[in-house]
């Protein structure tokens, strides 16, 4: 028995004619005569009660229809995921965002795949730091990174899609938080609070020499690996921080963000993969990632 004969065997099941079952199969009715005959045969007995007017299933007949109706059921449903499996629109898909993006971008991101590839299991995962992510990326634990450039590009496909420049966040009540800037000379004496010094994030360093641009070396710097735990410091009063402008779309109550009077050199933020060809559902991905937060849509602030 083979997919073909319950395929024949079904429709003449469901015309009880042999003349219509050949024409909807494109068939001629001596072969679809011979085929049916042949599936009688192996399966050991009659499936059709023949007459001159019309053809009636057998008891055996019944039994096997339920049975292939569910194996071509079956079979269909196997072929459209394949389908939808080479093109993109199934399967599992995990991005990796940095801190200040899982809050700026995710929520859009998230929206906008579920409604273009609704068939897709989408893995986000958020709040990492940079050298973790990549090295996730690298590691295949995660498809895509949404992040700051790599140092070191080596196995990875990195495509630019915005630069932003530094902002202060204060303590909403600090004085220099009621300016509409803010100099950053007259931060030189408070602590900072920053995500990791050496190889695990880039923004110290960043943070670092746009304090040194200024003249001065932060006295004292806090670390703390969440961006929502920086900011929560910063409202308890713990320091100040240097951030993105995209950590505007984590609003927690008691702090301010302020412009820099002067501006700092931008920041930059990149879609990584991994350098050989992505599957289809990631390259989709990947580029409704684009899409969304260079046009900036709900939940993606520009």
């Amino acid at each position: 028995m083979d997919v073909r004969q319950l395929r024949y065997f079904t429709v003449l099941a469901e015309e009880c004619h042999f003349g219509r079952a050949a024409a909807r199969l494109h068939l001629a009715q001596p072969a679809l005569s011979q085929q049916i005959r042949q599936l009688e045969r192996e399966l050991g007995g009659p499936l059709f009660i023949r007459s001159t007017r019309r053809v009636e299933l057998t008891d055996a007949g019944t039994l096997l229809l339920a049975r292939a109706r569910t194996i071509l059921a079956l079979l269909a449903r196997a072929e459209d995921e394949q389908t939808r499996l080479a093109q993109g629109h199934l399967g599992r898909v995990a991005i990796g965002f940095i801190g200040t993006a899982t809050y700026h971008s995710l929520p859009g991101v998230a929206r906008q795949v579920r409604r273009e590839l609704p068939g897709l299991q989408l893995d986000l995962r958020g709040e990492m730091l940079s050298p973790d992510l990549l090295a996730a990326l690298l590691d295949h634990i995660v498809d895509i990174a949404v992040t700051r450039p790599p140092a070191d590009p080596a196995g990875l496909r990195i495509t630019p899609l915005r630069s932003e420049p530094l902002i202060a966040a204060l303590r909403a009540d600090d004085p220099r938080a009621a300016a509409d800037t803010v100099d950053l000379t007259t931060l030189a004496g408070d602590p900072f609070i920053a995500h990791p010094s050496g190889q695990r994030s880039s923004m110290y360093q960043c943070m670092i020499d746009t304090c040194r641009a200024a003249g001065f070396h932060p006295a004292e710097v806090i670390e703390v690996r969440e961006t929502s735990t920086l900011v929560t410091f910063v409202a308890a009063g713990l320091g100040v921080a240097l951030l993105p402008e995209s950590v505007r779309a984590l609003r927690i109550d008691g702090v301010a963000y302020r412009p820099l009077a002067t501006p700092s050199i931008p920041v930059e933020l990149v879609i990584a993969t991994r350098a050989e060809p992505p599957a289809p559902a990631v390259a989709l991905v990947a580029g409704i990632v684009e899409t969304c937060i260079r046009a900036g849509l709900p939940g993606a602030r520009p």
